[in-house]
């Protein structure tokens, strides 16, 4: 059987974090989570990159973020999306079909 890496595919974390608070604001212990559950455990994403590419989207107008008290009664700071953001979402999300399109037809897996 072969091995399949956990790693987020380089490129694909900023919108997949995007994807991830399509939904609702979270925290970056929430985000993480979300991506594990639904890539169904395939991918795990380092907390240091996490953090590294929330600062980044942040900078980029792509997200916001605000304090909050969690579920659990601690303070964490939650992520959510911007309409730049939605925006980049949304054309990202076209171009990973096409790409996943064309890798598919490549490796003549395609549906």
């Amino acid at each position: 059987m072969a091995e399949h890496g956990t790693d987020v595919i380089q490129g694909t974390l900023d919108v997949i974090i995007l994807r991830a608070l399509s939904l609702q604001p979270l925290h970056g212990f929430g985000i993480a989570r979300r991506i594990e559950q639904v890539s169904k455990q395939v991918f795990k994403v380092n907390p240091g990159s996490l953090l590294t590419a929330l600062q980044r989207l942040e900078r980029d107008g792509s997200v916001e973020s605000a304090w909050r008290i969690t579920e659990n009664s601690r303070r964490a700071k939650y992520y959510s999306l911007t309409k730049k953001g939605r925006q980049r979402l949304k054309v990202e999300t076209e171009g990973w079909q096409l790409r996943a399109a064309a890798v598919a037809r490549l490796l003549g897996v395609e549906g």
